[in-house]
């Protein structure tokens, strides 16, 4: 048994004005719910979405997952700069080094970003969102291995990454140690569900057996649990039915 991954959800102040910035940076196509709520569509093979979830909350210090986006040229990546500051962006030091090649921007409400150079051997294949950029230990990047079902296609010195089998969308990675300091729940979450939705109950055994932990957000009675993984990072079980269901 394995989860699927639906979708990055990211905490925003304002969906109206993220939802663009994304788009771009991402290319990825607006979709709308039934309520007129932004989310984003992959357009290269990504196998999840980008939702995003409105809260009230002030972004505090540096967030431990940002999305690493690649790039087919110098010119590819002078022009996604471009388009990204005229969007709201802007530069930011992280304390990345010239060498390095990659631009660090934030989005319009502080969530860091890297537009990479052309010939990252690492995310070779990647599509445009080459990577989900988490900060974690080895622990959690097996433990998400196991969770997705997805195979571990890097592994050295606490470094993990994992790709979806067909090894056609973005790789997830954890960085190892140091961790970065966490002020509060985080800015970006992961959510999935059961393959079989029916199996909720057994895949929440299960994620618990394999180091998942339950955590309250003040989600209430909604339909899905929050749980933490071993490095704490909250995350979504989806599928859970209500009480009155």
């Amino acid at each position: 048994m394995t989860s699927r991954l639906v979708s990055l959800v990211l905490d925003a102040h304002d969906p109206e004005r993220m939802a663009p910035f994304w788009a771009a940076a991402l290319r990825w196509t607006i979709v709308r719910d039934e309520d007129g709520e932004p989310s984003l569509q992959p357009a290269d093979g990504t196998p999840f979405d980008l939702l995003f979830e409105r809260v009230d909350t002030p972004k505090v210090g540096q967030n431990n997952i940002h999305l690493d986006l690649t790039t087919t040229s110098l010119d590819d990546q002078r022009r996604s700069v471009e388009e990204l500051l005229a969007l709201g962006g802007r530069h930011i030091d992280i304390g990345q080094r010239p060498e390095e090649g990659h631009v660090v921007l934030a989005d319009p409400e502080g969530n860091e970003l890297c537009i990479l150079a052309p010939g990252n051997n690492f995310l070779a294949g990647a599509p445009r969102l080459g990577a989900v950029n988490a900060d974690g230990l080895r622990a959690t990047g097996v433990f998400w291995s196991h969770v997705l079902g997805w195979p571990l296609v890097w592994d050295q010195d606490e470094e993990t990454a994992v790709r979806d089998a067909g090894l056609q969308g973005p790789l997830i990675t954890w960085s190892g140690p140091p961790l970065i300091p966490t002020h509060g729940k985080n800015r970006l979450h992961l959510d999935i569900e059961p393959l079989d939705r029916a199996d909720h109950e057994r895949e929440l055994e299960r994620l618990l057996a394999l180091g998942a932990r339950r955590v309250d957000i003040g989600q209430g009675d909604a339909p899905w649990e929050v749980l933490a993984d071993p490095d704490g990072n909250e995350f979504c079980l989806l599928g859970r039915r209500r009480s009155y269901d």
